[in-house]
C-alpha cells in the first residue's frame, strides 16, 4: 500500500494547490518517484512494440544462461530471454494497475456521489450495496471472485474492481456530502443557478479532485496485488509475461538459476517504490499542515 492510509479518511487531502506539478516535482521523494516511474512506464511503452529477443519463443539450446551481454538477465528453463520477458510484462502489470484504479475511481466516483447528492432510497440502496461488498476484506473477496469466475487474467482485473469500488464510493458519498454544505455551493443555490449545473461545476470537480489523488496513492499496492494474484497462478496464464508469473516460473529453478528472480522482483520493487515516493509527495505537497 502507498504511505498514506487510504483507509483513513481524515488523511485524505483537503486542498489541492493548482501548482502541484510544479511542486511535486520540486519534492525529492516526488522528484525520485517521477523519475522512476517514467523510466518503467518507457519500458513498458517499448516493449509494446520492441524486446530485444522473442519474448515467447522457446530457445531451448539456450536454456538457464547466465546473464551476459546478449542476455543481461539471464534465459529462463525454455531458453527464453528474462530482460525481453520482462519488458513484455510491464504494460500488463502496470497497465492492469491503471486500468483497475480508473475502473474502481469511475464506478466509485458516480455511486458515491449519486447516494450522496440523492438521498433518501438511491443513498439507501447504493450504501447497502457498498456495504455488503465491504463485510469482507478486499483481498479476501477478490479471491472469493476468482474462486467463482476462475483464473484468468480478465477474471483477476473484474475481481479486484468487485473488490475495492465500494471503498471509494463511500469516499465519495462522504466528501459529496460535506460539498453541499460549502459556502460557494450554498451561495449557488442561493443565486438560483440550476441544480445539475451546482453538481457539475461546484460539487463533482472537488470530489473527482480528493477521490481520484487517493485512487493515484493506491497504485504501488494494486501492482503488488496483481502480481501476488499472478505469482498464485490466479491470474496471467503462461506463455504470456507477467512481473509476478515469472517470479512464480522463476523460483522453481532457484537452486540452478537464482538469477532469474532479479529482473521480475526489481522491477516490482522498482513500480511500488515509485509509487509510495510520489505518494509521500502528493500528502506532503497537497496537505502540507498534515505532514
Amino acid at each position: 500500500m502507498s504511505a498514506l492510509d487510504i483507509t483513513r479518511p481524515d488523511t485524505v487531502p483537503q486542498a489541492v494547490d493548482r501548482r502541484l506539478p510544479r511542486q511535486l516535482w520540486r519534492h525529492p521523494s516526488g522528484r525520485a518517484g517521477l523519475l522512476i516511474g517514467l523510466a518503467l512506464l518507457l519500458c513498458a511503452a517499448i516493449g509494446c512494440v520492441w524486446t530485444p529477443h522473442a519474448p515467447d519463443v522457446p530457445n531451448y539450446a539456450n536454456a538457464l544462461k547466465a546473464p551476459s551481454l546478449a542476455h543481461p538477465f539471464g534465459t529462463d528453463a525454455t531458453g527464453r530471454d528474462m530482460l525481453s520477458r520482462v519488458m513484455d510484462g510491464a504494460h500488463r502489470s502496470i497497465g492492469a494497475a491503471v486500468l483497475v484504479l480508473g475502473a474502481v475511481f469511475a464506478i466509485g466516483l458516480v455511486a458515491g456521489t449519486l447516494a450522496g447528492l440523492a438521498g433518501g432510497l438511491t443513498d439507501s440502496v447504493v450504501m447497502r450495496i457498498a456495504d455488503i461488498a465491504m463485510t469482507l476484506p478486499g483481498l479476501v473477496l477478490a479471491f472469493a471472485v476468482l474462486g467463482l469466475l476462475g483464473p484468468g487474467f480478465v477474471n483477476l482485473l473484474i475481481a479486484l474492481i468487485i473488490a475495492d469500488w465500494a471503498w471509494y464510493a463511500r469516499l465519495a458519498r462522504s466528501l459529496s456530502l460535506d460539498a453541499r454544505k460549502r459556502p460557494h455551493v450554498i451561495a449557488a443555490r442561493m443565486a438560483g443557478i440550476p441544480r445539475w449545473r451546482i453538481i457539475l461545476g461546484h460539487i463533482l470537480p472537488g470530489v473527482a479532485l480528493r477521490v481520484g489523488l487517493v485512487a493515484t496513492l493506491a497504485l504501488g499496492g494494486m501492482i503488488g496485488a496483481i502480481s501476488g494474484f499472478s505469482f498464485l497462478g490466479l491470474g496471467v496464464q503462461p506463455p504470456a509475461a507477467e512481473w509476478g508469473a515469472l517470479l512464480a516460473e522463476s523460483r522453481l529453478f532457484f537452486a540452478l538459476a537464482p538469477w532469474l528472480l532479479i529482473a521480475p522482483a526489481g522491477f516490482i520493487f522498482l513500480s511500488v517504490l515509485s509509487a509510495n515516493l510520489v505518494g509521500n509527495a502528493l500528502r506532503d505537497v497537497a496537505s502540507p499542515g498534515e505532514a
